[in-house]
Order: C-alpha cells, then structure tokens, then sequence
C-alpha cells in the first residue's frame, strides 16, 4: 500500500502546481469592438474635455485656463435659457408620447383590434423616417403661406393656428419628435408584453378579473422595467434635440435662434463662432447633466421594481 501511495502522490503534486492556460482567442472577437470603441468614443471624450481646458485668443492662440470656460458657462444666460427649455420640452412631451405608446401596445396586446398587425406597422413606419424629412415634411404643413395649417386658417378666416409662434413652437416641435418615437416605444412596450405567460392571464380570469385589473396587477408591473428604458431614452434624445429645431430654423428663425437648445447652441459655436474650446464646455456639461438624470430615473425605477 505504501507503495501505492508514493506512485500516486507526486503526478497529483505535479497537476496542483501546473498553472492553467490562459485562453486570449475571446479577445480575437471582443478586440475589434473594444478598438472602435476606444476610437470613436472613449477619444473624443477625453480630447473634448482636454478642448474645454484652454480658450482661443487673438493673440497667442490657445492658452491653458483651467476651468475658466465652465465658470463662464454657468454665467452664461444663453446657456440656461436653452437648458430650461429642453427641460420643460422633456417633461411635457415625454410623458404624452409614452402614454401614446403605452396605450397602442396595450391595444395591440389585447388581441381586439381589429387589423392589429396593420395597425402595428403604421404607428411604427414613423420611426423608419429619417429625422430631416420628417422635420421637412411637418415644416410643410405648418407653414402659415402654403401649408395645411394655412390653409385651415383660410377656412377659419383668421390666423388661428400659429405653429411658428413663440407660444406654439416647442408644442409644433413636440408633436413631431411624437409623431417620430411613439412607434419606436410601442415596439418596445408591446415585446415585453409578450414576453408575460399566458397562464397569469388565464388564472386571472378564473378568479373573475377584468381587463382593468388585468392591465394594473399585471402588464403594468411587467413592463416596469420597459418604462424606465424607454423614459431613460427619452430623456438622451430630449437633451439631443437638434435636427428638427435646426430644420425648422429657416422657416421660423426670428424664434428659433442659433442658442434655441443646448445642442444648437455647441454646434453654432463651434461652427460659425470659431469657439471649438467654449462649444466642448457645453457638451461635456450637458453629457454629465444626461448622465445624472438619467441614472436617477434609473435608480428609482430599479427601486419601484424592487417593491
């Protein structure tokens, strides 16, 4: 026995100190993207924060101030009253669109609608419009002179409907970022809905629940976590806002001014003030105020979930 013993003992030794292989062939398919990554977004954030370090003169050209440029932003009227703005746009029109697309996935689901896979296809194909023509499109109709808003103003024989007033813009502007997304956040709604088993359904209808409890007990708790996607989304695109203003501006541009959002603001300094440096300032804020809001949104709807 005892020689049995010593035969066995040192291979046993010998495999414990024997060190695994380290496997890289993972990083033959993680590598690309972690280059493009490094490349297209890690790179430009540390040169758009090394930009908002310095500010351009006359004479010398770019010199080193520091945070200079951020003490000047928060002086900044300008700056503040196109934040405001795209806040007071992300609290009214998030909501309405995500009720809209709330409401339609919930239509769809219900296995009621007539003509569902139709009606789906409809509310989504928005989405499939690029941003410019649907701000090209919508800037048709709202003109006052050739549009179909002109022209029910011609019926009414007064000039009711003002899309390009100052009252009117931010709602004319909403109604197009709606029209685009609300298909986008059905689909997204109306997936999870298909992800809840039938078997809750049918208990529930066993125990003689109706539709509206149905929809409170169950699909509103299941898509929890769709909401807080789909609000966290919102939330990016609203800071974003560009395209449409920007379209719209030659069409109303004693009310859309080149600082009507923060985004406008950035690229009208960078581009036509020659104010790469100050333009930099604004976007590493407006990305640090995106990221705050949207993780507290995602906090708490982690949170809610939670209960």
């Amino acid at each position: 026995m005892a020689s049995v013993t010593a035969r066995t003992v040192p291979p046993a030794r010998s495999a414990l100190r024997r060190k695994p292989r380290k496997d890289w062939r993972g990083w033959i398919f993680v590598g690309p993207f972690m280059a493009v990554f490094a490349l297209v977004f890690i790179a430009p954030l540390f040169y758009a924060i090394y930009l908002s370090t310095f500010r351009k003169q006359l004479i010398g050209g770019n010199h080193f101030v520091g945070l200079d440029n951020y003490t000047q932003l928060f002086q900044d009227a300008s700056f503040w009253e196109a934040l405001l703005r795209v806040l007071l746009f992300l609290v009214v029109q998030v909501p309405i669109m995500l009720g809209i697309a709330l409401a339609a996935a919930m239509a769809i689901d219900s296995a009621r609608l007539y003509a569902a896979g139709l009606f789906r296809i409809v509310l989504f194909l928005p989405y499939a419009v690029p941003a410019v023509v649907a701000a090209l499109m919508w800037g048709f109709i709202y003109g006052d002179q050739f549009g179909l808003v002109g022209n029910v103003n011609d019926i009414l024989g007064s000039t009711v409907l003002k899309p390009f007033s100052s009252d009117w813009m931010l709602i004319s502007i909403g109604n197009i970022v709606t029209w685009e997304f609300v298909g986008y956040n059905m689909l997204i709604f109306y997936t999870t809905l298909k992800t809840i088993p039938t078997e809750l359904y049918e208990a529930a209808e066993l125990d003689g629940a109706g539709q509206l409890w149905i929809i409170r007990a169950i699909k509103i708790p299941a898509l929890r976590g769709a909401l807080v996607i789909g609000t966290i989304f919102s939330i990016i695109g609203s800071f974003q806002l560009f395209n449409e203003p920007n379209i719209l501006r030659p069409l109303a541009e004693n009310i859309l001014t080149t600082d009507y959002t923060p985004n406008m603001y950035a690229y009208n300094l960078a581009f036509s003030g020659q104010q790469q440096n100050y333009s930099a300032t604004v976007a590493i804020v407006m990305g640090v105020v995106t990221a705050v809001i949207a993780y507290v949104v995602q906090l708490r709807g982690s949170r809610t979930e939670d209960r």
